[in-house]
């Protein structure tokens, strides 16, 4: 039999218990490709806006990405600028393979400072070294950043890259060789065709043929060490129509297929 002790007691239990604020559903974190910044950046806020936890979102060059995960970092979705550092991680077996998706593709361009009269015929027999003149040759890392490997083989395959291979500002990051044209501190650059879409300070001078280089594709997948339950919610909403607009609204082109159908 109860006495009124107990149940008064019973009474505090409960309220202090009711009192425990419930945990908010912990935000996915994303290792994403510096150029994708832009239309991520608008999908997060509209995925927010839905009341889902707003995704934590790392940009960097694709390969620095890969590297941190390789070595522990804690994200839950890579969505990186080229296939390369995707199969980089899935032969590690750092990703979830099932959940792999190629979902975007981009194109090349070079680009100049917005007022600069440079102008460039693309083609073979590319010559950049004349339009340079003293400058410098804006892009990633011609070794490791996806933009950077796609712009050196571009150049190799038209026949630019002598001309040039000593002009060359390699960048950590796509988005830093933008800034180095942006700013003027670099008469030409290559980056996407995105990038150069996102910053009113350059121009496209010239777009780099589709042939001249290996197809830009962004696969997209869950990392193997995520624990995150939003994860599979959030990969779904990037495939999804409202992230599709986003996308098409920065120029990238949706793909949108699994990673069997490509490979």
């Amino acid at each position: 039999m109860l006495t009124r002790a107990g149940v008064l007691a019973g009474l505090v239990a409960s309220a202090l218990l009711g009192a425990v604020p419930t945990r908010a559903a912990e935000a996915p974190t994303v290792f994403a490709a510096a150029s994708l910044k832009n239309a991520l950046d608008d999908i997060a806020g509209s995925y927010a806006k839905e009341g889902k936890p707003a995704p934590k979102i790392s940009y960097a060059a694709s390969n620095t990405l890969a590297k941190q995960i390789e070595q522990g970092a804690p994200a839950d979705l890579f969505f990186s600028a080229d296939l390369d550092w995707m199969d980089y991680l899935a032969k590690n077996n750092l990703i979830r393979p099932d959940t792999r998706v190629s979902l975007l593709a981009n194109s090349i361009v070079l680009i100049a400072p917005k007022d600069s009269k440079a102008e460039v015929k693309m083609g073979p027999g590319l010559d950049l070294a004349t339009a340079l003149g003293q400058g410098k040759l804006a892009m990633g890392n011609v070794d490791a950043v996806p933009a950077g490997k796609y712009g050196k083989a571009a150049l190799e395959k038209l026949g630019g890259w002598a001309g040039v291979k000593d002009k060359v500002a390699q960048a950590e990051s796509v988005r830093t060789a933008l800034l180095l044209v942006s700013r003027g501190e670099a008469p030409l650059g290559i980056v996407y065709a995105t990038d150069a879409a996102a910053d009113a300070n350059v121009r496209i001078v010239a777009t780099f043929p589709a042939d001249s280089h290996p197809a830009i594709v962004y696969p997209v997948a869950i990392t193997k060490d995520s624990a995150n339950p939003d994860a599979a919610g959030l990969l779904a909403y990037l495939r999804g129509p409202t992230a599709k607009a986003a996308f098409e609204k920065q120029g990238f082109t949706v793909l949108n297929r699994a990673a069997t159908a490509q490979q």
